[in-house]
């Protein structure tokens, strides 16, 4: 009786579409709710707190930093393992196939900001938003790939990440040097 009802739910998750496609839901779920009546509680939702430990030892952290700060460095960690696999003996382990996703993530920050800049140049305060269009969105680029499933090949697959993944390591280079006044290390 239980694998019958688990059953559909198994052959989902078993799709490689399932990620990109939850990721997909998720997401117009979430505009729909921020941009209706709602949009209170859901911010509401987003700022309680859960504490994972006990008071004295633990993390208490709002539902909003457990997904930036917590599931985020995960999903990092796993992605750029993946790619370091590739770099190491996968697609991208020759020089040549490394360069083209790492000039074009180069490209990708530079061209955007450079637009940014070219309509924002007689604004004086926007202007400083100049690195954000840089940045990639590697959790949906992945969740559209994975949409895609197999009808990519692979070797695409492998270079899209790379290229995702080397953007948003830019992104935060720049972060870093641009828009941070100090390091706080507390």
């Amino acid at each position: 009786m239980i694998n019958y009802i688990t059953s559909p739910f198994r052959w989902f998750f078993k799709l490689e579409a399932a990620s990109g496609l939850m990721l997909l839901i998720a997401a117009v779920i979430a505009l729909i709710i921020s941009n209706s009546d709602l949009n209170e509680t859901y911010f509401n939702i987003l700022n309680t707190h859960l504490l994972i430990g006990t008071q004295n030892f633990g993390l208490d952290l709002s539902i909003l930093h457990w997904i930036n700060d917590v599931l985020m460095a995960v999903f990092f960690f796993v992605v750029t393992l993946e790619i370091k696999r590739e770099f190491i003996q996968g697609e991208l382990s020759k020089p040549k196939r490394a360069l083209l996703p790492i000039i074009g993530a180069v490209g990708g920050m530079a061209l955007p900001a450079l637009i940014y800049v070219i309509i924002n140049f007689d604004t004086g305060y926007t202007l400083r938003g100049w690195a954000i269009p840089s940045a990639t969105d590697i959790a949906f680029s992945i969740g559209v790939l994975s949409l895609l499933g197999s009808r990519i090949p692979i070797s695409l697959k492998v270079f899209l990440v790379a290229l995702a993944i080397i953007d948003d390591l830019g992104a935060i280079i720049i972060i870093a040097f641009f828009y941070s006044s100090e390091l706080q290390y507390t």
